[in-house]
């Protein structure tokens, strides 16, 4: 048992108590996040701001250059979605769940290669590129970029690109030696899929005739 703990939180040794324990907090406040984003609650925007502001700080604190910067763009966009959902379209009705059209999925398309081509250069500076989780780093930004700005827009599509980022994070933050967040990948993937049935679910629902 002792050899199992070791294997999965033996990094954690090196790592200071406080940093373990902002984490922990982080992870709580992500999972709270994505839990009112599944809900269509605009408290996932607040609470998501908890989180990665702590991650922006702790993540650049452990170099993880690549991670920080989703994390911070996170931030801002959070502060984008919280005023999109809160934005009346008539007098009684916030902006709805829809789908992409045409021209948003041009824009992800364009802010995909753009975060792709950002995240190269970052670490072609800081010559990060010495192992090949800096490459899947580079791609995990991309569709975690995307992801971010269509849950801002209120577009169920998004859940797609959590769905997809999350999976391939969870294998690499437990390479990392990030246990912590590696579990927590894997619980925000579960949430993700169940996300994404709810908001198609209330999608249908509201595109019903009265």
């Amino acid at each position: 048992m002792n050899q199992v703990f070791d294997f999965l939180f033996g990094q954690y040794t090196d790592y200071d108590t406080l940093d373990i324990v902002l984490e922990l907090i982080a992870a709580v406040f992500t999972i709270a996040s994505v839990w009112y984003s599944k809900k269509n609650n605009v408290l996932v925007f607040p609470t998501g701001m908890i989180c990665t502001a702590i991650f922006v700080y702790l993540l650049l604190k452990w170099g993880l250059l690549g991670d920080m910067m989703i994390n911070a763009y996170y931030f801002i966009m959070s502060i984008y979605g919280w005023w999109i959902w809160t934005k009346k379209i008539d007098e009684t009705h916030v902006t709805p769940i829809s789908r992409t059209n045409k021209r948003e999925k041009q824009v992800s398309c364009v802010i995909f290669l753009a975060a792709v081509v950002f995240v190269w250069g970052v670490y072609t500076v800081f010559d990060k590129f010495n192992n090949w989780t800096a490459y899947v780093d580079t791609l995990t930004t991309g569709i975690f970029f995307v992801g971010m700005w269509l849950m801002a827009k209120r577009k169920i599509e998004n859940w797609i690109y959590w769905i997809i980022g999350d999976i391939i994070t969870v294998p690499l933050y437990f390479y990392k030696g990030l246990t912590f967040s590696s579990i927590l990948y894997f619980i925000l993937t579960i949430i993700a899929i169940f996300g994404f049935l709810e908001w198609k679910k209330h999608l249908n629902s509201s595109l019903q005739p009265a």
